[in-house]
């Protein structure tokens, strides 16, 4: 096709949907109060914070919620919470962003990392080897692009191991595994408000628990100072007694004005969640019909989220793919590659993770991300655009394999 004559498409894939009206309209009330930091709030009223945290626990079902600056900082609070020293050995699978790695790394953990599958998720046989390992006792899983493993093995696993399971859930917020949200598998879960995310405030993370003496410290932890008496959605005053002399001030709060605008998004999420996968099933449909393309199928049991969508490149080498991603770009698709030598934007893969010393040769993980592509699908992208895309990508796979 002659480039000139080539359709592209002209929407950003960073551009997300506007804060809604209500969400505007409170955050303006805030603003004008000047009550913007979570306990700067009159006697006996409830501030945007504290309202998404119950909120977010009622959706989620669990007895606690913890509103955070970010995921990454919902993830460390939860490692220190729930127990993790410096030294401990905390397992990790590979594919992941780099803010997992770091909220282990900021613990004082040592990180080992657990190979992955075809599908992109962990690999059980390794996790199960290495959860075997007398000084492993925590896994910190991420549900990295929403691609959720079989949780019943994954909690046979833990169980059987005596391993603790804190999930990373950012891209997983509104998903579940055979009817039970994604997040209430393990001790704790983490999830993210960042921008790209389910729901937007810019940045934040909501970290969630059923268990109180892990919820007190995080609480303490986060810069409660002490009036961790403020929070609702938290556990008995008693639980933090014995605690709140030992526990330091890591400053890792949501403020009221992010809550606010989070509030209108969390109780139109389920609706959200049902657009983005229409959307990804109208990509994913096409996309697997296209020769050179592989897609895994997803597990019956998985109710995932759509927000992106990844696809491999199989037997393809590095200058074929760079190509067919230049080719992509120039008309106007933006695709993501975690097999680039070196780290772009917000993608990277395990190898370029220097500071966690010397660094294990996954083979498997390799040899997938070499050929994994990577794509945003933002809510702002109508269904027919969701087809043009399909379109340009076909186009540009047949140019470099012909």
């Amino acid at each position: 096709m002659n480039q000139t004559d080539a359709k592209c498409f002209t929407k950003d894939f960073t551009l997300q949907e506007p804060i809604s009206e209500e969400g505007i309209e409170k955050a303006l009330d805030i603003l004008r109060s000047g009550k913007i930091h979570r306990y700067n709030v009159d006697k006996d009223e409830k501030g945007e914070a504290v309202l998404l945290e119950e909120e977010f626990a009622q959706y989620m079902g669990s007895k606690y919620c913890l509103s955070c600056a970010s995921c990454g900082s919902a993830m460390y609070l939860a490692l220190k919470s729930i127990g993790v020293q410096p030294g401990d050995k905390v397992l990790c699978n590979a594919y992941t962003l780099a803010p997992v790695p770091g909220a282990i790394e900021n613990s004082g953990a040592s990180i080992e990392l657990v190979d992955i599958v075809d599908d992109y998720t962990i690999d059980l046989d390794d996790l199960k080897r290495k959860a075997a390992a007398d000084d492993v006792k925590w896994l910190l899983l991420s549900h990295m692009r929403g691609h959720i493993t079989d949780m019943d093995q994954i909690v046979k696993i833990c169980t059987e191991n005596h391993v603790e399971l804190i999930e990373d859930c950012a891209h997983t917020m509104g998903a579940s595994w055979d009817g039970k949200k994604s997040g209430t598998f393990g001790k704790a879960a983490c999830f993210s408000t960042q921008t790209y995310k389910h729901v937007n405030s810019g940045e934040g993370g909501l970290l969630v628990t059923d268990d109180p003496e892990l919820m007190a410290k995080a609480i303490i932890y986060s810069g409660s100072y002490m009036l961790y008496e403020r929070h609702t959605a938290r556990p008995p005053l008693e639980v933090f007694e014995s605690i709140k002399k030992l526990t330091p001030n890591y400053s890792c709060r949501m403020d009221n004005l992010r809550a606010a605008i989070l509030r209108p998004q969390l109780k139109n999420l389920d609706e959200q969640c049902r657009r983005w996968n229409k959307r990804y099933r109208l990509i994913e449909q096409a996309l697997v019909k296209m020769k050179g393309i592989s897609i895994p199928s997803r597990h019956p049991k998985e109710s995932y989220v759509g927000s992106s969508i990844q696809f491999s490149l199989p037997g393809q080498n590095e200058e074929t793919i760079i190509r067919f991603l230049d080719l992509c770009l120039s008309r106007g698709v933006e695709l993501k590659w975690f097999g680039n030598s070196e780290p772009v934007g917000f993608t990277s893969a395990y190898t370029s993770w220097q500071y966690l010393g010397k660094l294990p040769d996954l083979k498997n993980t390799k040899r997938i991300l070499k050929t994994m592509c990577d794509m945003r699908i933002p809510l702002t992208f109508s269904e027919e655009d969701c087809l043009t895309i399909t379109e340009i990508i076909e186009e540009c796979l047949q140019e470099v394999l012909s």
